[in-house]
């Protein structure tokens, strides 16, 4: 089913169930649509999920620089008599991609810990909203930078930081979405119910 873009891999294929009834009594819960039903049983499943993506693009940020930097180490340029790390403008990059996870990391396990802890509260979905947006934009910046750092060895399929370039685009496709997130986020820190209209996502 997943014939995407950065989700192939998955196989996570639809499972059809033909004929398939649920009697009313085996219907764990009915909750209303939209914000009005996003109580704390259904906050832990938002919480499984954004946290889960959040973690899954910082690792997909770790892994590029790993690349990247065993990439350099021995990359050449005619213009050089030495690696392309000696080159201001790599190790320039370099520290941008290294300040960017240094960010990552801490807000995702910080966001985890509060869970796990019950240091919640009514901003809870904001700040889950928050971690995977960030992450994920992040993410994308770090992976465009070692592409640009490595040059056009980068693109061929052969070369691992193709498949982070692609693993990364899905990010932006996982719930939730820019649009989504932005009025989510904004209208809880103006105090606006979440379900107001006019809506974004």
């Amino acid at each position: 089913t997943w014939d995407v873009m950065g989700m192939r891999a998955t196989r996570s294929d639809d499972t059809v169930l033909e004929g398939a009834f649920v009697p009313d009594k085996h219907i764990a819960r009915v909750v209303a649509a939209g914000a009005a039903g996003a109580d704390m049983f259904v906050a832990g499943f938002f919480t499984w999920a954004l946290v889960n993506f959040a973690n899954v693009y910082y690792g997909i940020g770790l892994r590029t620089r790993e690349v990247l930097i065993e990439q350099l180490k021995t990359k050449t340029s005619i213009a050089l008599t030495r690696p392309m790390i000696y080159h201001p403008e790599v190790q320039h990059g370099i520290a941008e991609i290294t300040m960017d996870l240094e960010t990552m990391g801490p807000h995702v396990e910080a966001i985890a810990a509060d869970w796990s802890e019950g240091r919640i509260g009514p901003d809870w979905l904001m700040r889950l909203f928050a971690v995977k947006h960030r992450t994920v934009e992040a993410a994308f910046r770090i992976v465009d930078r070692a592409l640009d750092l490595s040059g056009g060895f980068g693109m061929f399929k052969k070369s691992e930081l193709e498949r982070l370039f692609r693993d990364c685009r899905a990010g932006r496709f996982h719930p939730a979405n820019s649009l989504l997130t932005h009025e989510l986020v904004g209208k809880i820190s103006l105090g606006i119910n979440p379900d107001e209209q006019p809506r974004w996502g």
